[in-house]
């Protein structure tokens, strides 16, 4: 899976996407206690395509907040207060 088909995933996607995911880690895991685990590259591939649909969920996650928070007006900063000269 590549960042550009993950990019136009959507939510519910890559919601999905990730249960399939750690669902086949947990899988490749029981086939290696098992000795039947034909292909061990695997495990790296996997690991990687779900860090790739964390980070881009994290990525919108980082963007809905920021445009949310683009477009409410910026409260008054607080006044420093002053110091006390003895």
């Amino acid at each position: 899976m590549k960042a550009s088909e993950v990019r136009n995933m959507k939510d519910a996607e890559i919601k999905v996407e990730l249960g399939k995911l750690r669902t086949q880690v947990f899988d490749l895991n029981a086939k290696l206690v098992t000795a039947t685990v034909e292909d061990t590259s695997q495990f790296r591939k996997t690991r990687k395509d779900i860090a790739r649909l964390l980070t881009e969920r994290r990525r919108r996650e980082i963007a809905a907040v920021s445009s949310t928070a683009a477009a409410q007006p910026a409260a008054a900063a607080p006044q420093p207060k002053a110091s006390k000269k003895k």
